[in-house]
């Protein structure tokens, strides 16, 4: 059976399985194509729990969409067209994203206000209070077109006046994006409908690719916005935990520097809060690490916007500045504490085991000198053994010579049996205790230490 990866005209090798997944990633979820005057109406909802088959069932409720086939969800990005306007439907690792984009009557100007209330007639009533998820955010985008003003700050102003009754009178931030070819304004409100409000005010004349990528990127950085924040609650439950988990520790360190405690108990103690901050650590650091990468995504995309500000109003940048880094502060400096608070665990459990080894140590050295005292008794012991058996195996051999003697006197020998013995003394003497040596210096080459 012939490669599937082969190229067919045989001038490269085959393929890698992975390489038309990997290259056609950069293209795998491209912007809009927005013709203005236009409305986005955009919803992200979380997907734990909401799988892909149950999102489809959802996108087959739209008009038209019966027979939408599954596998055009299998990557994580579809485009459908209902009647003028158009849904965006993308998965993503936390979130599903929905984006409704319904063209606006042809000249639609700052002064239709209403425009951010409409609703696509393509779409069902209740279709989106029914997408699987839970929301996590929920905007509507408004895109107008007019003539951009001058430079100077009355002109600015001139324009910022209309734009401001889309907010109801609310305090807005605004900026001019891209180094001046369109406007976006925004109050970061939640209306009683759920929704947040934003407009963009783009100029006569510009492309629907370019008003594409400017909602993507508003879009985009309010979404990475809120789950960038979705770390901010788990920082503050974290942190009555590791107050009471560093207060623990210090307990144990005193102990230990103390000594009053036995080592056990220290090291129950101490097992006890690793196995707590270690279930802590587990059960938040993914949610530490997407923070991380969420925060990175909305810097990413104020970047892209290349704000200029508009006099008399804080700019886009600004505004996440000033009122997201204070929480992205509080999540890392709970996770940096978490971290520190582990590693400073692993430098007690090191400190406790050196206290540990050097107590065992202590106890090797007596339970060594006890054995090195037993040797020395067992030393003296069969010394004095040898003592006596020398003297008893000599007595008993004398005494034999002594019968030995008496007997060849009385045979008729010229014998002095006393006087034979005691010459003869000194000889069995020195015979039984080389004797003696010779037998236990054998055991002791066959005895194991």
């Amino acid at each position: 059976m012939s490669d599937p990866t082969a190229h067919a005209a045989g001038g490269l090798p085959p393929d890698d399985p992975l390489r038309h997944e990997l290259h056609n990633e950069v293209h795998a979820r491209p912007p809009a194509r927005i013709h203005l005057p236009a409305l986005v109406v955009f919803v992200a909802v979380l997907n734990e729990g909401v799988s892909r088959h149950a999102e489809w069932e959802h996108l087959r409720q739209l008009p038209g969409q019966h027979d939408l086939p599954l596998d055009e969800l299998a990557g994580n990005f579809v485009r459908l067209q209902l009647g003028s306007s158009t849904l965006k439907w993308e998965r993503h690792t936390e979130f599903t994203r929905y984006s409704v984009v319904l063209p606006l009557p042809p000249g639609t100007s700052l002064a239709d206000t209403g425009a951010l209330h409409l609703d696509p007639a393509e779409v069902p009533a209740d279709w989106l209070q029914h997408i699987p998820g839970r929301t996590v955010a929920a905007i509507r985008l408004a895109m107008v077109q007019a003539p951009l003003p001058d430079g100077t700050p009355a002109a600015q102003a001139a324009l910022m006046e209309p734009a401001s009754r889309w907010f109801e009178g609310r305090t807005v931030v605004a900026s001019q994006l891209g180094g001046g070819h369109s406007w976006a304004v925004t109050d970061f409100h939640l209306r009683p409908s759920g929704f947040e409000h934003m407009l963009v005010i783009a100029p006569p004349g510009t492309t629907a690719t370019r008003a594409g990528r400017i909602s993507q990127r508003l879009l985009e950085l309010e979404t990475y916005r809120l789950m960038a924040l979705r770390g901010l609650p788990v920082a503050k439950a974290l942190g009555p935990t590791l107050a009471q988990a560093e207060q623990q520790l210090s307990v144990i360190t005193a102990q230990l520097e103390g000594k009053a405690t036995s080592e056990q108990a220290l090291l129950d103690a101490l097992v006890a809060l690793a196995a707590s901050v270690e279930r802590a650590t587990a059960e938040n650091v993914y949610r530490f690490a997407a923070t991380r990468a969420y925060d990175a995504l909305v810097s990413q995309r104020i970047h892209e916007l290349r704000e200029k500000p508009i006099p008399g109003t804080q700019t886009i940048g600004e505004f996440m500045q000033r009122r997201l880094s204070p929480a992205m502060a509080t999540v890392a400096a709970s996770e940096r504490r978490l971290t520190s608070l582990s590693e400073r665990i692993s430098r007690t459990s090191a400190l406790l085991r050196t206290r540990v080894d050097i107590v065992t140590e202590a106890q090797n050295q007596q339970l060594l000198a006890k054995l090195t005292r037993g040797q020395e008794l067992q030393l003296q012991l069969q010394t004095t053994v040898e003592g006596l058996s020398i003297a008893a195996i000599s007595y008993y051999v004398i005494s034999l010579l002594l019968y030995v003697g008496k007997g060849a006197k009385a045979a008729g020998l010229p014998i002095q049996p006393e006087i034979a013995a005691g010459a003869l003394v000194p000889l069995v003497l020195w015979s039984v205790w080389r004797t003696t040596r010779r037998i236990h210096e054998r055991l002791n080459r066959t005895t194991p230490d």
